[in-house]
């Protein structure tokens, strides 16, 4: 995994995205002008025998791409690691910074797309491009036995890509819907609305619904590995 992350982080594939990382470390937030931006695709991170992967789209420009982690020092990632914490696979309600304590038990966060994307919508070719560190990242990850996608995105990706991978996934492809629940010959694989602002702050995701997504990988894990 280490060796994966330092890969990743030096990935330099899809210009648009490499220039808008950039741009945004260059001239950073006025909140946070004072801090150093990571600035660089940003790998996964948890437990490596996690058996619950969640995965979004990709960082926020001051997220993830100022902090380095997933999730991370923006407010989708407060509503995220409060429900990971409530559920017991966080140690932490509170993500921060990298040096924050947080450990994640039995779950490891990820996403389709590592750079911070422009207006928080990469290109399908950039979707391309990036699947195949999802793809490193699934093979080292051999106890995932749950999926959680955060959005539709991360739901059609994740679908196609296990289908891809030979895993059989019911056809038609099911729709996206906030706690959709695929059997495969895999994974489970559950499906959330993305606790970005938009949706939290307009109420179409509420705690009570976040919360409800992972009773149900609970139900499906009973026991914290």
């Amino acid at each position: 995994m280490d060796d994966l992350a330092a890969r990743i982080a030096s990935c330099r594939a899809c210009p648009r995205l490499v220039s808008w990382r950039e741009r945004v470390a260059r001239e950073r937030r006025a909140a946070f002008a004072g801090e150093e931006y990571w600035g660089r695709p940003v790998p996964g991170f948890g437990d490596p025998a996690g058996r619950l992967l969640v995965v979004g789209l990709a960082p926020a420009a001051h997220g993830a791409n100022r902090t380095g982690r997933m999730f991370t020092g923006d407010r989708s990632g407060d509503w995220l690691f409060r429900a990971l914490h409530r559920s017991g696979f966080a140690s932490q309600p509170t993500s921060t910074g990298r040096d924050d304590g947080l450990r994640l038990r039995d779950c490891w966060i990820t996403a389709a797309v590592r750079c911070a994307p422009p207006g928080n919508r990469p290109e399908p070719d950039e979707r391309e491009r990036c699947r195949h560190w999802l793809e490193e990242e699934l093979d080292l990850l051999r106890d995932v036995r749950v999926v959680v996608c955060l959005g539709q995105l991360s739901w059609t990706a994740m679908l196609g890509l296990f289908a891809d991978r030979g895993v059989v996934v019911p056809r038609p492809r099911p729709a996206f819907r906030h706690l959709a629940v695929v059997e495969t010959s895999g994974p489970t694989i559950v499906a959330s609305y993305h606790p970005s602002q938009q949706n939290t702050f307009t109420g179409r995701l509420t705690e009570d619904m976040l919360d409800a997504v992972f009773t149900r990988v609970r139900a499906i894990l009973p026991d914290l590995g």
